[in-house]
């Protein structure tokens, strides 16, 4: 992706955000309410993943801002990478909010309270609406980056979180079965924690600058050492700076009488079209250097 299209593609990040954020502050003080007056831990549940994403989508927003900042000197990348560590956090935060619903669930299963499961209904119908909109506002931005896709996941937990609430708000009202609220909490406890995991893997493996997982070594090795001219390939490395970036390094050993410009040039265009890595530092060395 070329820098201006990752700068276009930044704002409208950006500005869903920012309608995610209003969206879910104004949400989080009805939910709140809501579950406070029908005593309902589904929607207590909601209400404080509701929380944790106004903080999250905050940070998310302040991670976009930081990462435009240009490089310098000493941040020879720049801070692209404040988008990883956003995303690291809101993967925690995810993980931590889905023990506290478990715990909280544990609490109520061995002594359900009675629920005012009307009031409870209402409630998470209609947050139900508000968490659909704001996931459809972040749906289409959620590959754009690790740090979108964290904020997107919060949202989709909350949408869980209100459809969770609904089922155990009818049963609750046609059985009077009010052990479905903690049964409930704890399946939407589950999935926080099923999609938070691997945000938090994908995250910690870019920090480690680990090799991006859709792209596969054995073949860059392979598609670089049947070049020609190319005798061995060493010291290959390919890393994520973030998500949307991927930089390589390696050494390439020519025969004696190759042509070192175009063996470079070749390989510089096969890494960016068909690995779609822009940032390659490739060293040419002849076959009579290393002996």
């Amino acid at each position: 992706m070329n820098h201006h299209g990752a700068h276009a593609h930044t704002q409208d990040g950006k500005t869903r955000l920012m309608l995610a954020l209003s969206i879910t502050a104004s949400w989080f003080l009805v939910e709140l309410a809501g579950g406070l007056y029908a005593n309902s831990l589904a929607l207590l549940a909601d209400a404080a993943h509701m929380l944790t994403d106004l903080a999250a989508l905050g940070l998310s927003l302040f991670a976009l801002k930081i990462s435009e900042r240009p490089a310098t000197h000493q941040k020879t990348y720049g801070y692209l990478r404040a988008e990883i560590l956003a995303a690291l956090a809101n993967g925690v935060f995810l993980i931590l909010i889905g023990i506290y619903i478990f715990y909280e669930s544990y609490q109520r299963f061995m002594e359900p309270p009675e629920v005012k499961s009307a009031a409870m209904l209402a409630v998470a119908a209609t947050g139900l609406l508000a968490n659909l909109v704001t996931a459809r506002l972040l749906y289409h931005s959620r590959h754009e980056n690790l740090n979108l896709r964290g904020a997107f996941l919060h949202v989709l937990g909350d949408t869980l979180g209100s459809v969770g609430a609904i089922i155990a708000g009818i049963l609750m009202l046609t059985r009077q079965w009010y052990l479905a609220d903690p049964i409930v909490s704890a399946i939407v406890g589950a999935l926080v924690l099923y999609s938070s995991w691997e945000l938090v893997a994908e995250s910690v493996d870019v920090l480690l600058e680990g090799t991006p997982r859709h792209l596969k070594i054995s073949h860059i090795l392979d598609d670089l050492g049947k070049m020609k001219g190319v005798r061995s390939v060493h010291d290959l490395h390919v890393w994520a700076i973030t998500s949307e970036v991927t930089a390589m390094s390696c050494h390439l050993v020519l025969g004696p009488d190759e042509d070192a410009e175009a063996a470079l040039a070749e390989s510089s265009r096969l890494m960016r079209e068909k690995y779609g890595i822009e940032h390659t530092t490739i060293q040419i060395e002849l076959e009579h250097w290393t002996s």
